[in-house]
């Protein structure tokens, strides 16, 4: 089975691709040029809109006691909108032209960046692209919601509405870990739609998906909840709800409505094996959205808290071998050095079974509850050690996920230094290259520039031993070796790359 973010693209997981609901190459006769645009503008990512005044519930029919589908598209539907965006991204190796014969040869992809290895493409250059998504407006004067990933690398963003006015759309921030982006358009008087509680859902609920599958627009689509706090691949730290409702590449960033009307999820991804919709949708919870909309709008961006563990789940065997009488919990595999579960205390054996005392009974749960607090916050575990609970308090760190640190300076590199300046791997790049660990290239000098490690490569281990941390490399270099060994990743293909740092 293959799990599909619902864009155009198939992004492996492992055994599951996935993709999301989100921006994707318009068909030719889909394309159309607007005959008339409103005007453009955008305001400060920092101004908060303020709240529109909250829409009544969609009452339910009566004899049926099914939701009036019907109604709440008529009163929301206005407030759902299309998303269009252009932009530039890095070449794929087929944009690359790869001379015929060779797209599988791992030594030509490796080294085609190197003088006498120049393929017929851009070369890693970038190349324009065009996509679609959706979204919807929660504020009367133009603040909208849709996902990070139908926004990510666009220079344009044109907001589409119901009655055919666009919009130049500012994109106040977005936050890749949990796929929410936060739009600004000047506009007021507009429709929006009504905010409720995910957490009210039950499985069996009947809920209404709004959004422009294939850039087919105004789309509605119905089903129930089919489970909640789903853990996807690439995704723990949001507690997705999973539905059955229809939703295709170009549904990304849409509204999700429950029976009374209201809004309780995003739609952004789905299960396929063929790329289009097969009875499994996953929405992000509209309470998590919120969350990180209050802190882009505040700051331009959202940060995330950091336990510092690597957690599975228990079946039946490992709970009876701790004296647990239910495969409940977080089972902590491992504890990393210097982070906050170290300095709490917490080893690996443990069970976590509640955090402020809500209950962990996935380890999906606990790095959903970890990843959605605020770096700093103190939180209350409760820990099965020795047979017996205990609790332990943790003051959580900030994740930095996708924060850029640096092994080695840009521009002058001194004796003894690799030349690198590398970051951790975000979400979707984990996606995209089926890499669970590793540090991006961001920028290359001396040593490692002459040794053909290139920008946009994947550290994957220096000597042999795997990296998931820069302080993990400068562990490595503190000994200042006079050579290292670099396993690196690009394109889908690995090699040791020899560098000579004397």
């Amino acid at each position: 089975m293959k799990l599909k973010p619902l864009s155009a693209a198939l992004l492996a997981v492992g055994a599951l691709t996935v993709a999301t609901a989100g921006a994707i190459d318009l068909p030719n006769w889909l394309k159309s040029n607007p005959t008339a645009a409103a005007p453009q503008a955008s305001v400060a990512a920092k101004v908060a809109a303020p709240e529109a005044a909250t829409p009544a519930p969609v009452p339910m029919l009566a004899a049926q006691g099914v939701p009036n589908y019907r109604a709440i598209f008529k009163q929301f539907g206005p407030a759902v909108v299309g998303v269009t965006v252009a932009g530039t991204h890095k070449a794929s190796a087929e944009e690359q032209g790869l001379p015929q014969g060779m797209e599988n040869d791992p030594f030509f992809k490796f080294f085609r960046g190197m003088p006498g290895f120049q393929g017929r493409g851009p070369q890693g250059g970038q190349v324009p692209f065009k996509g679609q998504g959706s979204g919807f407006i929660i504020s009367s004067d133009g603040l909208i919601l849709t996902n990070a990933h139908v926004v990510r690398d666009a220079k344009e963003v044109t907001v589409k509405l119901s009655d055919r006015r666009e919009f130049s759309a500012k994109v106040l921030g977005s936050d890749a870990t949990t796929d929410i982006a936060v739009l600004r358009i000047n506009a007021t008087g507009l429709a929006v739609v009504r905010l409720g509680d995910a957490r009210q859902l039950e499985v069996g609920d009947p809920v209404l998906a709004i959004g422009a599958p294939y850039g087919l627009e105004q789309t509605a689509t119905q089903g129930i909840v089919s489970a909640k706090g789903r853990s996807l691949p690439g995704d723990a730290v949001v507690p997705f709800i999973q539905t059955d409702a229809a939703v295709n590449p170009g549904n990304s960033g849409g509204p999700l409505f429950d029976g009374s009307g209201a809004v309780v999820g995003i739609n952004a991804q789905i299960y396929s094996q063929s790329g289009g919709f097969q009875g499994l949708s996953f929405s992000i919870p509209i309470n998590v959205a919120l969350k990180v909309k209050d802190q882009i709008v505040a700051t331009g961006k959202a940060t995330h808290a950091r336990l510092g563990v690597t957690v599975q789940d228990l079946n039946q065997g490992l709970a009876e071998s701790f004296g647990l009488k239910k495969p409940d919990g977080a089972l902590i595999a491992n504890v990393a050095p210097n982070s906050a579960a170290a300095a709490a205390g917490l080893k690996p054996g443990d069970v976590v079974t509640e955090v402020n005392g809500e209950p962990v009974v996935r380890s999906g749960a606990l790095s959903s509850l970890i990843g959605l607090s605020a770096p700093g916050e103190k939180v209350k575990l409760t820990v099965w050690r020795d047979k017996a609970p205990r609790e332990i308090e943790a003051k959580l760190q900030a994740a930095d996920a996708g924060a850029t640190q640096v092994a080695d300076a840009d521009g002058a590199v001194q004796p003894g230094q690799l030349g690198l300046s590398l970051r951790a791997l975000t979400r979707e790049e984990r996606k995209q290259s089926q890499i669970e660990q590793g540090l991006v290239v961001e920028g290359v000098a001396g040593p490692a520039a002459k040794a053909g490690i290139e920008e946009g490569d994947v550290l994957l281990a220096i000597n042999g031993k795997p990296v998931q941390s820069i302080e993990q490399v400068k562990a490595v270099m503190s000994a200042k070796p006079k050579s290292v060994a670099l396993l690196v990743q690009r394109d889908g293909e690995k090699i040791f790359v020899p560098v000579n740092l004397g």
